[in-house]
């Protein structure tokens, strides 16, 4: 089952940079099972304020200890955390990256 994590940062803090290389280690480890990831943005466009993850995981258990696992919600650097299931049923054209 795909599980789709909405995470907002806490206002006022740096974290998200200086974390970035143990989060994306972290995501690594679940590249197989990762259908996409990535920061949500002010309005600006530019500006990260949070984090879309969806992964793919057997149980809703191991959903939540992937995320209470991720250095960012470790460190504290979200103020929100929402977990749902999530059934993709469109296949993916835009927004996504070449493989590196």
């Amino acid at each position: 089952m795909l599980y789709s994590f909405y995470n907002i940062d806490a206002r006022g803090t740096d974290l998200r940079a200086t974390l970035r290389p143990a989060h994306r280690e972290y995501l690594a480890k679940f590249s197989e099972q990762l259908a996409f990831a990535g920061p949500l943005l002010a309005e600006d466009g530019v500006t990260p304020v949070g984090s879309l993850l969806v992964l793919d995981f057997e149980t809703v258990e191991e959903a939540n200890a992937f995320i209470k696992g991720e250095p960012y919600t470790v460190a504290g650097l979200y103020a929100s955390v929402s977990i749902r299931p999530f059934l993709n049923l469109w296949q993916q054209h835009k927004g996504f990256p070449e493989p590196r």
